[in-house]
């Protein structure tokens, strides 16, 4: 059945005997999920191949409501996990679910070995500038000035660029969309699943009751249109030297390169000397 005829259900995907569901009212973390699963519906991904693993934080719960295999594992370390698990069993989709605290604090080491080996995961990352879960403590996305709990004064640390860093790290696509623009969304991680390689997509997601309370940033719409209001297409093309800011960026897939897959690559490399020592 063609795309522009089949009906996406997402409950052919959800564990509905995990609902009422923990998130918070106007989270954009369901909208998230919601992309995702569209995504795979679309490529026609067989459950039983899905792989999913995810971290701590509101992010990493969202696997509990995924009817696939699904992977819960310890803080700052998805990638690490995804990594053996893509090694082990390169017939599944492995994807992981992480968010910005998990991704690029406790977690960047990984992530950064993750994008330099180039193993064929898919990464999503869900960035609402805070952690969420644990009591609103600052991340490396908090926007300067705002207000957490463990920043009373504002933030006076420079934001991570999480799409800059993955890229500079070697992930072979790299990509970030709005929770807003969900159709957008679902294409980024579309090509980011179709990838052979490492994908990288950030999504810019809200935290209306933690963060936005705290900031008096309104409610959820009113946060999601703040951030679509920054979208700047062309930010950055004749700036190369303008610092990345979290209110000016860009969206879609911002790079996206061919080279060697990791697993497949060691796998020939393998090969090769078996054939050396039998014809020795």
């Amino acid at each position: 059945m063609s795309e522009t005829t089949k009906q996406f259900n997402i409950h052919d995907y959800l564990r509905e005997y995990m609902f009422p569901h923990f998130l918070c009212p106007g989270c954009g973390h369901g909208i998230a999920l919601r992309a995702l699963l569209w995504a795979i519906d679309e490529l026609e991904i067989d459950k039983d191949r899905l792989a999913f693993v995810c971290g701590i934080g509101c992010s990493g719960r969202l696997g509990a409501y995924i009817d696939a295999n699904t992977f819960h594992v310890t803080h700052g370390r998805p990638l690490a996990f995804a990594t053996g698990l893509k090694l082990a069993r390169p017939d599944l989709e492995v994807i992981v679910i992480t968010g910005d605290g998990d991704c690029l604090a406790i977690g960047g080491n990984h992530l950064i070995h993750a994008c330099r080996r180039n193993l064929n995961i898919t990464c999503m990352m869900l960035n609402n500038e805070v952690y969420g879960m644990t009591g609103g403590q600052v991340s490396p996305t908090t926007s300067s000035e705002r207000y957490t709990t463990t920043t009373p004064y504002g933030n006076h640390e420079p934001v991570f660029d999480a799409c800059a860093l993955a890229e500079a790290a070697g992930a072979s696509m790299v990509g970030r969309e709005l929770t807003l623009q969900t159709p957008g969304l679902k294409d980024v991680l579309k090509a980011g699943l179709a990838h052979d390689g490492f994908s990288f997509i950030e999504v810019m997601s809200d935290c209306t009751e933690v963060f936005g309370r705290k900031n008096e940033l309104g409610n959820s719409a009113e946060m999601v249109l703040t951030q679509k209001a920054s979208v700047r297409p062309d930010f950055l093309e004749d700036a190369v030297d303008q610092p990345f800011h979290p209110h000016q960026i860009k969206t879609g897939v911002l790079a996206k390169s061919d080279r060697p897959e990791y697993a497949e690559s060691w796998r020939r490399y393998v090969a090769s000397m078996k054939k050396e020592r039998a014809d020795a």
